[in-house]
């Protein structure tokens, strides 16, 4: 083989090489932007989870009677909780709900809490007994749920829902959890960005070509 031949096939397996290298270190790069995005959703394992949903906006009195609009907080995160007194995980995970209403202030996010219970002074009672205090965070009546069930379909308490700021149903939660857990502020901020993580759920089950990831992911304690 000629000198000139031999350079060239060099050439060519030098370029081949770099092409496989870049492709390589693009591969891993998404791979990892991946799994940051993703292994807080799959940490906080959602009943439901996806982005083909808008939300139903609710009309509902707060404890003062001020009416409220879910629609009017567009632009933020919302993180939308249902609950009822005779729910005893639901009054169990007030607390922790209390504090994460201090640390969403921070990411500029929204907690709103939905009672179905007979009126304001019957929920307001209620979170006095458990927190000691006022409740920190909003409180909306739902006396009949009509709103609630109607509309959201929950019949089963507590129901937690993450909206993004367009409106859209990112992620449910079913049950009590630890909302102190630092892997729910993540979802927040995960989810206040269009790109996010491309997993979703369906019953409780992760699907899509990422879901591999949240085999290796522990979930939050309190599911």
């Amino acid at each position: 083989m000629k000198p000139a031949q031999l350079a060239q096939g060099a050439q060519l397996l030098f370029i081949a090489l770099a092409a496989f290298v870049v492709h390589s270190f693009v591969s891993a790069a998404q791979d990892g932007e991946a799994r940051a995005a993703c292994t807080p959703l799959c940490a906080i394992r959602p009943a439901y989870a996806n982005r083909n949903r808008t939300a139903p906006d609710l009309d509902l009195p707060d404890l003062d009677g001020k009416r409220v609009r879910l629609s009017s907080f567009k632009g933020k995160v919302v993180v939308l909780n249902f609950w009822t007194k005779t729910c005893r995980p639901c009054l169990e995970e007030m607390p922790a709900l209390g504090d994460l209403h201090e640390l969403l202030k921070n990411e500029g996010a929204v907690l709103l809490t939905v009672s179905t219970d007979e009126s304001a002074d019957d929920a307001r009672a209620t979170l006095r007994a458990v927190l000691g205090k006022d409740p920190p965070f909003p409180v909306l009546i739902d006396p009949d749920a009509s709103w609630v069930s109607g509309r959201f379909g929950t019949r089963l308490y507590p129901e937690t829902w993450f909206i993004d700021p367009e409106g859209v149903i990112r992620a449910r939660i079913d049950g009590a959890r630890d909302w102190t857990n630092p892997m729910v502020l993540d979802v927040v901020r995960m989810i206040s960005r269009p790109s996010g993580c491309g997993l979703t759920f369906d019953r409780g089950k992760p699907r899509g070509d990422r879901r591999g990831i949240c085999g290796e992911t522990v979930g939050v304690a309190g599911e």
